[in-house]
């Protein structure tokens, strides 16, 4: 099971306004910072976002920074803690594949007690190609030791949903986060769960576990 992080375990997205407003403020200066653009983008890495923006890559150490400092404050979706616990009991292998840098979502992981659920924590920095290429569910497909068949990409960006279409993987769409589903369901993901409890019927207990 491949978890994609912000909007699918954690609420993120009041910090990463803040973190993007302080940003923005600090090298672009005043005026509104564009976050309702950057939402379109959610699940891409953060330069590759500014990138496409057309902002200054230097906004990355900011934002970067004020996401560390304000990482407490982000709250855990109602029912994941339930979910991973269940997935676990069940004898599945977790891993979280996430736009965001490898070392910022473990640090967040740990920060929430939630890092001791997954196997392993997979960054944007820590592929060759981040989402929506399929190299970031590709390689924790190897490092859990799974073919494409056997697992499931639960994400709630477009972003998500292609990465699991290349990698050959069962996607997942994760609607708890997204006030307008519209796009995420343009993506055809193969299943759509309302809740995160949906999840449990797609994954039996594990013979032998």
């Amino acid at each position: 099971m491949v978890f994609d992080l912000d909007g699918v375990i954690v609420d993120s997205f009041a910090v990463m306004y803040e973190a993007f407003a302080v940003a923005y403020k600090e090298v672009v200066g005043d005026g509104p910072a564009p976050f309702d653009e950057y939402t379109r983008h959610l699940g891409r890495y953060f330069p590759d976002i500014m990138r496409i923006m057309g902002l200054p890559l230097e906004m990355e150490e900011p934002f970067v920074r004020e996401s560390y400092r304000l990482a407490s404050q982000v709250p855990v979706f109602d029912g994941i803690v339930e979910l991973l616990l269940t997935l676990r009991v069940r004898g599945l292998r977790l891993a979280v594949a996430t736009g965001k840098s490898g070392p910022r979502a473990r640090s967040l992981l740990d920060t929430l007690g939630l890092l001791p659920f997954f196997d392993h924590v997979i960054g944007s920095d820590e592929v060759a190609r981040p989402k929506p290429a399929p190299d970031i569910v590709e390689h924790a497909l190897d490092l859990l030791g799974f073919a494409p068949e056997q697992a499931i990409m639960v994400g709630d960006a477009p972003t998500d949903i292609a990465s699991a279409h290349g990698a050959g993987v069962t996607s997942a769409g994760a609607l708890w986060a997204l006030s307008d589903p519209t796009d995420l369901l343009a993506a055809e993901p193969a299943v759509i769960l309302a809740r995160p409890a949906d999840l449990l019927a797609l994954c039996p207990s594990v013979p032998g576990d």
